[in-house]
């Protein structure tokens, strides 16, 4: 048992980014919206901080095992953080060009942040649901942030109504749990398992998976996941396809694995049929959309599949695939959204993949990137996404896995609507002769520098992240 400020000092990075978070609401609330720029510089600075903090911190356990801070956290906390932060940098230049600007926006990131670290270094049942619920509130916010967007508001109704429905499930899973184990700490609960592995203790295994699912958007809990993308704002959207899933992913992790090591006969077989269908909604659930938001729902559903396969393993070099793997989505994603924001054309964002006919004439760069990244997220060689799918696949095989591994193969040559964009920038002639608007500089260089990290930087990236993620994925219940 460690004392109070010990405890304080483990939580360090999550305790300046809620202290830090106060001081910036009362900043907004006294100098209103005309700070709204300084507030987000603030927040970008704090959660640079918050990573700062977690990666030269301690390691151990603290509030009586409900926190953990090891190398899975804290390199889960550093994604989390730098990338919440590339949100913010993105959404305030396009919430100041749609004059949405509000200071609300970047603090609401760095409590969803907040919330995020806690799941990432959770260590019982109950810091689970905070940590699940804290940033869940941000996000349902942030979701419908454009108030007067019919589109926005639905999507934040949507997202609220049928978040409330997965944690009911998460707390049933949890109540069942405990009832059964006696106690929340995954640690209690990974040795009561051991010996008594009864089906009342799987059940709820299983409801807590459900529930969890749905963190991920991973099929058949993803129905809320096209609305959501396609109403909320582009900057939103580019956060919910990165922090949150990464947070997510190392909370799954950290549940299964720390809590239900000796049931991974079991879980491991849910894990599989999820990925299975996520899949298949993935692969031809984005062949038939026709807006660019839409049809990046239905890939992130397909690649929350590679990286449940991954987990599914069991293994160490199975976590350690998917922190590769979820890291380097995360970067093709930003870049993503990041030329997404860039282009508009009459001050209209594009929004129709129709729109993006004839991209090489006007934007030749862009195109340029986006066809990186395009193929990137379609797993070509050598490019990033390449790479973290041969991560996946192969810790998948070595487990026994080599026919779930397969399907998976098949399934990301079956999503070839990226190869659509590409098409469509660089043979067909646009729809209209209107030129795309000045690139907002910010975005244009986010989106560059993820390009050029997809291919060639990853190449020379994977020699220091693959040693980063393995003492992560070895280090994992090591705080």
């Amino acid at each position: 048992m460690i004392d109070l400020s010990s405890a304080l000092h483990l939580a360090a990075s999550e305790a300046t980014l809620a202290v830090g978070a106060l001081v910036l609401l009362m900043v907004g609330a006294f100098a209103g919206d005309k700070s709204t720029r300084l507030v987000s510089l603030l927040s970008v600075l704090l959660l640079i901080a918050g990573a700062v903090i977690a990666i030269t911190g301690p390691w151990g356990q603290a509030f009586n095992g409900a926190y953990v801070a090891d190398p899975l956290a804290i390199y889960g906390k550093s994604v989390i953080y730098l990338s919440a932060a590339v949100a913010i940098i993105l959404g305030d230049g396009w919430m100041r060009r749609t004059r949405i600007a509000k200071t609300e926006y970047p603090i609401l990131i760095v409590l969803a942040a907040v919330g995020m670290g806690m799941m990432a270094s959770s260590g019982d049942l109950i810091s689970m649901y905070v940590g699940i619920e804290l940033h869940s509130l941000a996000l349902y916010v942030l979701a419908a942030f454009h108030r007067d967007d019919a589109k926005a508001s639905e999507a934040g109704l949507k997202y609220f109504v049928l978040g409330a429905l997965s944690s009911g499930l998460l707390l049933y899973g949890a109540s069942l749990i405990y009832g059964f184990a006696g106690s929340m700490r995954f640690q209690d609960i990974a040795a009561f398992a051991v010996d008594n592995p009864g089906p009342g203790l799987i059940f709820g295994l299983v409801f807590l998976i459900c529930g969890l699912a749905f963190k991920v958007s991973a099929a058949p809990f993803h129905m809320w996941t096209p609305d959501v993308y396609e109403g909320a704002p582009t900057p939103v959207v580019a956060l919910f396809a990165t922090a949150p899933k990464m947070a997510a992913m190392v909370l799954i992790a950290r549940a299964l694995e720390g809590g239900f090591g000796e049931a991974h006969a079991q879980w491991s077989q849910v894990l599989v049929a999820i990925s299975l269908v996520s899949f298949a909604v993935g692969a031809f659930g984005g062949l038939a959309q026709k807006d660019i938001q839409r049809l990046l729902a239905y890939s992130s559903i397909a690649n929350i599949g590679y990286a449940l396969l991954g987990l599914a393993a069991g293994t160490s070099a199975g976590l350690q695939a998917m922190l590769i793997f979820m890291t380097l989505y995360v970067i093709d994603q930003i870049g993503f959204f990041a030329i997404l924001l860039s282009l508009s054309r009459s001050g209209r964002p594009i929004r129709r993949i129709q729109d993006l006919a004839g991209l090489k004439k006007d934007r030749p760069l862009t195109a340029v990137a986006l066809t990186v990244l395009s193929l990137s997220v379609l797993g070509m060689p050598p490019m990033s996404g390449f790479w973290a799918k041969y991560y996946v696949f192969g810790a998948a095989a070595n487990a026994g896995l080599w026919i779930v591994a397969a399907i998976g193969l098949v399934a990301s040559v079956v999503a070839f609507y990226y190869l659509r964009i590409i098409k469509l920038m660089w043979f067909d002639a646009p729809a209209d002769e209107i030129a795309t608007d000045k690139a907002p500089a910010e975005a244009q260089w986010i989106g560059w520098a993820a390009a050029a990290f997809s291919f060639p930087l990853v190449l020379g990236a994977l020699a220091w992240l693959e040693p980063v993620t393995k003492a992560a994925a070895a280090g994992f219940g090591n705080g």
